[in-house]
């Protein structure tokens, strides 16, 4: 047997480093995501594609600095402010970030269950309490390190809207200009669009599961102890690479999906969907059964990985709040609160999706909530990662600071541009 060249052993280190990071890129392109970006294709053409390249440092340094601070401190987001910050503001965080986490969740199950309709025929709401109940037991009787596995692999299931693409016959020329050149149309709905592509890909819920993450990754490599001070230049290495990965992924997939309903939706004057399963179903005659077939069942693929990380970031965010000991490397016997805070996050999502209410509403409705919390949490990330007493070594630099700031600025825009 041959040794492994350099480059070899170097492209395995790269990908065993990948994990949180990877995971919050991918679960960010969850259904209500997908419906957010085709809605935007569909309606304005390849014009939106250049807010993926606008945005892909913005959330890249929102989430790094997420990441450093569970790093350097092995102490999730909530158990940070819950220990620099008054009471207010850890509960009122909390409170904004569950409720929207639920609506969000509950969207999420029904874009799954009308997806697996149109393929299976069976009725969808057969599929929203099935998929909600087997996502809860595999979260609860699952290790850390196998849950880890597997959502590191089904990233690739956002591969399917890269594809999709290519069976589109997108005018390149135009898309790459319309990538190149930003440009704004100032209408109401276009700038509705723009507020909402912002809201969707800097979401709270990716800010906790972002820093928990970071925690259990360091308890499963025996690393964690109550205080960390700072962290070795090799784990920011790692880090590094792991989340600017896992938002390039994403920012890939969010272009991929708007460039592939533009070439077809908007280029044949389907314009008015209003949810990704229309998309889905227009693609059929447009983009052939290989379009339809990748659309839909990265859908569902998203929403498996998705709802798990939403119901995740509503049980750290509280078990943090609390003070509890609670992880998903914990079985249920030793951390039963956190699991019925994840398990009610859940049911509460199936219950919403049998009132009746419109998942256009509801993802408005979580948008508005995600859109109001965001920009004071993203203010207290830079500066709880600009704090030295707080960071050790792990400090932003000053291109980190800028990109912090300006991602306060730009979402502080945006959370005025959708409540008004």
């Amino acid at each position: 047997m041959q040794p492994a060249t350099p480059a070899r052993t170097e492209f395995r280190q790269f990908f065993a480093d990948l994990g949180p990071g990877l995971i919050t890129g991918a679960a960010d392109d969850d259904p209500s995501g997908i419906s957010t970006y085709s809605v935007a294709g569909a309606s304005f053409g390849y014009l939106p594609l250049w807010t993926a390249i606008f945005s892909f440092p913005l959330m890249a340094a929102v989430q790094l600095m997420c990441a450093r601070l569970g790093l350097a401190t092995g102490l999730g987001l909530a158990s940070v402010i819950r220990r620099r910050y008054p009471r207010w503001v850890l509960w009122t965080s909390c409170a904004l970030l569950i409720v929207a986490n639920v609506i969000n969740i509950a969207a999420d199950l029904g874009g799954m269950a009308d997806a697996s309709k149109m393929v299976t025929g069976i009725p969808a709401p057969v599929f929203v309490p099935l998929y909600g109940g087997v996502i809860v037991v595999l979260l609860m009787w699952s290790s850390y390190r196998t849950i880890a596995r597997v959502f590191k692999w089904l990233t690739l299931v956002l591969l399917a809207y890269v594809a999709a693409a290519f069976v589109a016959g997108v005018d390149w020329p135009a898309a790459i200009r319309a990538t190149l050149v930003p440009r704004v149309e100032w209408s109401r709905s276009f700038l509705s669009v723009l507020v909402a592509i912002f809201g969707t890909t800097i979401s709270p819920y990716l800010f906790f599961w972002q820093a928990a993450q970071e925690v259990e990754e360091e308890r499963a490599a025996h690393h964690h102890s109550a205080r960390r001070h700072g962290a070795s230049a090799e784990e920011l290495r790692a880090c590094r690479n792991d989340v600017l990965s896992g938002m390039f992924a994403s920012n890939a997939v969010m272009y991929f999906i708007i460039l592939t309903t533009a070439a077809t939706l908007h280029a044949r004057g389907q314009t008015d969907i209003e949810t990704a399963q229309q998309a889905a179903e227009a693609l059929r005659p447009l983009a052939g059964a290989g379009g339809y077939w990748l659309f839909t069942l990265g859908l569902i693929g998203t929403g498996v990985l998705a709802v798990p990380v939403l119901a995740g970031s509503c049980a750290y965010a509280i078990a943090e709040a609390f003070a509890w000991r609670g992880s998903l490397d914990r079985p249920p016997r030793r951390a039963k609160r956190f699991y019925t805070v994840l398990a009610v996050a859940v049911v509460l999502g199936i219950l919403l999706n049998t009132t009746g209410f419109n998942a256009i509403r509801m993802l408005f409705t979580s948008a508005v909530i995600n859109g109001i919390l965001a920009p004071p949490l993203i203010l207290i990330v830079v500066l709880l990662t600009r704090n030295q007493d707080v960071m050790g070594n792990a400090v932003n630099s000053r291109a980190m600071d800028a990109l912090g700031w300006i991602a306060v600025i730009v979402m502080t825009a945006a959370a005025v541009g959708l409540v008004f």
